[in-house]
């Protein structure tokens, strides 16, 4: 059992799952997991339209970076749908096991950067400014 459930048998903290199902028979998890890409798409639109509309600069630049991100993040959570809900993994497929793993490494790296990335770039400038 883990630790923060000891005393509270029917309640599930933090990353719980709820295995009830409905008439068609999915999870709240599984339903939350669909709506994920939508709105992961979604944000990936507005970031390159911010950008688009910041036209350049230190500012534009920053959030070019951090939507190229978000971009290559949604690769990896797309991923991650099609293993959970289909048992297929895009990396596998195409890099073979050790390749694939490799793969999700990189992206999570590359993920990480560009985000980091943008953000510096944009409190760099704001801090100059302010």
């Amino acid at each position: 059992m883990h630790l923060l459930q000891a005393n509270l048998p029917n309640f599930i903290f933090l990353q719980g799952h709820n295995h009830s199902t409905d008439a068609a028979g999915m999870s709240i998890d599984q339903w939350f997991s669909l709506l994920e890409l939508p709105f992961l798409l979604i944000c990936i639109y507005y970031a390159f339209k911010t950008a688009s509309a910041l036209k350049g600069g230190a500012f534009g630049k920053g959030m070019t970076l951090m939507a190229w991100g978000f971009l290559v993040m949604a690769v990896g959570h797309l991923n991650m749908q099609l293993m959970h809900h289909f048992d297929f993994d895009i990396f596998s497929r195409l890099f073979g096991n050790l390749g694939g793993k490799i793969a999700w490494f990189v992206a999570l790296v590359i993920t990480w950067a560009l985000s980091g990335l943008g953000f510096y770039s944009i409190y760099n400038v704001s801090k100059a400014k302010a």
